[in-house]
């Protein structure tokens, strides 16, 4: 693997990290919802969640599920049910966590990480990246395919992980003032399980 075909993987990995998708949006409601720290959060727990794609791509695990149109499709809903599962949380929620409840916060955020990266390890989407994207930018005849693999993938999940945080940084700022509110925080927290539910209902109607 040359550098200029490793500079190009990272321009690649930039623009879709860039493109809205299950993922950003999650970590983004969580953010507009409950503040910067849900926002991290969830983006520390996403960040883990690729990695075990990442081992997967590595074990061929990936391969096996998405040749099987039974095995995507399982995960696929089990994806789905868990995004409707979040939203219809969120939606019953009376609301945020309160700021003087510290325990509570801490509590809180533990199962906001957890959300993030089960989220995220049960996207069939993201193993399809792993598969269908870094073999690209790998030779056929190359000697060490698992090391470069390794490499491009940690590569990626590096610029993903930096892509999240700006976007957490930006979206923390730009709402801080709504959530002072608490009617407003309460309407952001149902918004917030609108987007899940839909998300949700968006992967379970995708073809296989």
């Amino acid at each position: 693997m040359t550098l200029h075909t490793y500079m190009l993987f990272i321009g690649a990995s930039l623009v879709l990290c860039l493109v809205p998708g299950p993922d950003m949006l999650f970590l983004l409601g969580r953010t507009i919802a409950q503040g910067r720290a849900a926002g991290l959060c969830a983006a520390l727990g996403i960040n883990l969640g690729a990695y075990v794609h990442l081992l997967a791509a590595v074990t061929g695990l990936s391969a096996l599920i998405l040749a099987s149109a039974t095995a995507f499709s399982i995960v696929k809903w089990l994806g789905a049910l868990y995004l409707i599962y979040l939203g219809w949380g969120a939606l019953r929620a009376k609301g945020g966590v309160d700021p003087g409840a510290a325990d509570a916060r801490k509590n809180a955020l533990h199962r906001i990480f957890w959300q993030g990266f089960l989220s995220d390890v049960l996207n069939p989407k993201v193993a399809l990246f792993y598969i269908a994207l870094l073999p690209q930018f790998m030779s056929a005849h190359d000697p060490h395919p698992v090391k470069h693999l390794i490499t491009l993938g940690v590569t990626g999940n590096m610029v993903g992980i930096a892509t999240s945080v700006m976007y957490v940084l930006l979206a923390a700022r730009m709402t801080a003032a709504l959530r002072r509110n608490r009617s407003i925080s309460a309407w952001l927290n149902k918004t917030m399980g609108v987007l899940f539910v839909g998300l949700g209902l968006k992967l379970a109607s995708e073809k296989t």
